[in-house]
């Protein structure tokens, strides 16, 4: 275990010649690094598959924390908000990490073809778990791709099946599963999850999103809050709050702009409701942020 961790951490060093997110040729793939500690960070995270290589990482879902560290990997079953915090890292021995992206069909497919669940009861949408030495050899076959371009096209999607079999095989695979059987409620709160995200600055009324998925309110509400740790009012709230801040920060806009532009009718709400979540009005929040942002560079 230890060597097969400590290659993938010496492979991931030579594609992050810098610190921050580096795509690669293979588009489902993407690394990071990080030399020092970070501030707990907001963000979106996608359906993906995470492996640390070196330093660690916690990432909180609704007051709930996950650490992660090397030899263990963490799987986002849906789009969830959570806070991410970079714990060990420094220039000698920097935070190394990939993230591969969770393919629905992939899962649906091999939960058909290998232990079909009936539609049961949901669990978190976030897990971690220990990895295995099989896990680790089919992430750096994958990585070591990136030496053989032209073999990419055709090997690539064998090994991240293999990849997501192993994950499925794992300790709580049962948690990924859930997300691969049609008509099931964890199905049914990823699609509700989907619908938030694409409409998040319409008012959520909560009878008509349970009509679109299929379940009734109280089904919705329940099997939400197992999936997120949140009510789905809570969740389209902060990703209100991201995405204001997003627009702020990278499209220049006051904080009563960016408000009303992602679903706010009061100013006043809004500043209170932002400061709750990121610790700072907004203005002086987006001030910060800059500032940070300038001296990484």
């Amino acid at each position: 275990m230890n060597q097969l961790v400590s290659e993938l951490a010496r492979q991931i060093a030579r594609y992050t010649p810098m610190d921050g997110m580096h795509i690669t040729a293979i588009p489902e793939l993407c690394f990071r690094r990080a030399s020092e500690e970070s501030e707990p960070t907001h963000t979106l995270s996608m359906p993906s598959l995470y492996v640390i290589a070196q330093g660690s990482k916690t990432a909180t879902l609704a007051g709930e924390s996950f650490r992660f560290d090397p030899g263990t990997y963490m799987v986002a079953s849906v789009h969830l908000p959570v806070i991410g915090k970079i714990t060990h890292a420094s220039p000698q021995m920097p935070y190394l990490s990939l993230g591969l992206t969770l393919s629905p069909d992939v899962l649906m497919d091999l939960n058909k073809k290998t232990n079909p669940q009936k539609r049961g009861e949901t669990g978190r949408g976030i897990l971690v778990n220990p990895s295995t030495p099989p896990f680790l050899d089919a992430i750096l076959r994958l990585v070591n791709l990136l030496d053989t371009p032209t073999d990419i096209e055709m090997l690539a999607p064998l090994i991240i099946r293999e990849i997501f079999y192993r994950v499925m095989q794992g300790e709580q695979g049962a948690l990924i599963r859930q997300f691969a059987v049609i008509g099931s409620y964890a199905q049914g709160i990823s699609d509700a999850i989907h619908l938030i995200n694409r409409d998040y600055f319409q008012l959520l009324v909560i009878e008509e999103l349970a009509k679109k998925v299929s379940m009734s309110p109280t089904s919705l509400h329940k099997h939400f809050k197992r999936v997120t740790g949140m009510s789905p009012l809570q969740y389209q709230k902060i990703i209100r709050l991201q995405s204001a801040r997003r627009l702020m920060l990278t499209e220049g806009l006051d904080a009563a702009t960016a408000g009303f532009r992602v679903g706010y009718e009061s100013p006043s709400q809004f500043n209170r409701e932002y400061t709750r979540l990121f610790g700072r009005p907004p203005m002086r929040d987006i001030n910060h942020l800059r500032d940070s942002l300038f001296e990484l560079q």
